[in-house]
């Protein structure tokens, strides 16, 4: 993975963490929010894939949303 796609992970990473963070009611910070939205999407991508669901939204906005949804699992 190249520098950009890992920054790009990161991104997705925190928005979904931080998302999830606020639907669940927890508090933790940034980095919390950045390693669960990145599991989160590890998780969402296997459950999605699982239920063969496909997000076919534009701008990453799919994989925020796969994200989210892992890391609230």
């Amino acid at each position: 993975m190249d520098l950009v796609g890992l920054l790009i992970t990161i991104i997705i990473g925190a928005v979904a963490g931080y998302l999830a963070s606020l639907l669940m009611g927890t508090k933790g910070g940034l980095l919390r929010d950045i390693i669960l939205g990145v599991v989160g999407g590890f998780v969402g991508g296997f459950v999605f894939g699982l239920l063969h669901i496909n997000i076919g939204l534009p701008f990453y906005l799919g994989d925020v949303l796969v994200g989210f949804v892992g890391a609230c699992i």
